[in-house]
């Protein structure tokens, strides 16, 4: 009995994935983000929770973003982000309510003092952070239609 041989797989150069698998991707970066912040807080490494407090929101609002069909022309860049998800999904199209406006920008400052100053992140402000990023990465699951 003869073995057919194996189709070829296609090389991941040539081909992108479903739209489904490259938002769930981001969006599967985003809760394990804001899972290692949770727990950088709980062992007070509050320099680490702002870290990935800004990634979850970040990795999140890419999850947005592509669900409502937008990319970028090159990589996917902070500016970018932050403006299309603020100036599209919250000003124009209305998708995310307007208290989530300034949290990508509040955690990036954040996170700048964190990676970058010679300054320490408090537990207050790891805790403020914490709060803004699970009210951020809950609003896009639940749009995306994910269940917490």
């Amino acid at each position: 009995m003869r073995l057919k041989p194996r189709p070829r797989l296609q090389s991941s150069k040539s081909k992108k994935p479903p739209l489904f698998r490259r938002w769930s991707v981001h969006l599967t970066k985003a809760v394990e983000s804001l899972l290692t912040a949770e727990t950088e807080s709980i062992n007070g490494r509050y320099n680490s929770c702002a870290n990935r407090c800004y990634y979850a929101c970040f990795q999140a609002a890419i999850t947005a973003l592509l669900i409502d069909g937008i990319r970028p022309a090159g990589q996917w860049n902070h500016q970018f982000v932050q403006a299309q998800f603020v100036g599209v999904l919250i000003n124009q199209r209305k998708r995310y309510d307007t208290q989530l406006r300034r949290v990508l920008s509040d955690n990036q400052s954040l996170r700048d003092k964190a990676d970058y100053r010679p300054e320490l992140v408090t537990a207050t402000q790891a805790s403020r952070a914490l709060r803004r990023t699970r009210l951020f990465v809950t609003a896009i699951r639940q749009r995306g239609g994910v269940a917490q």
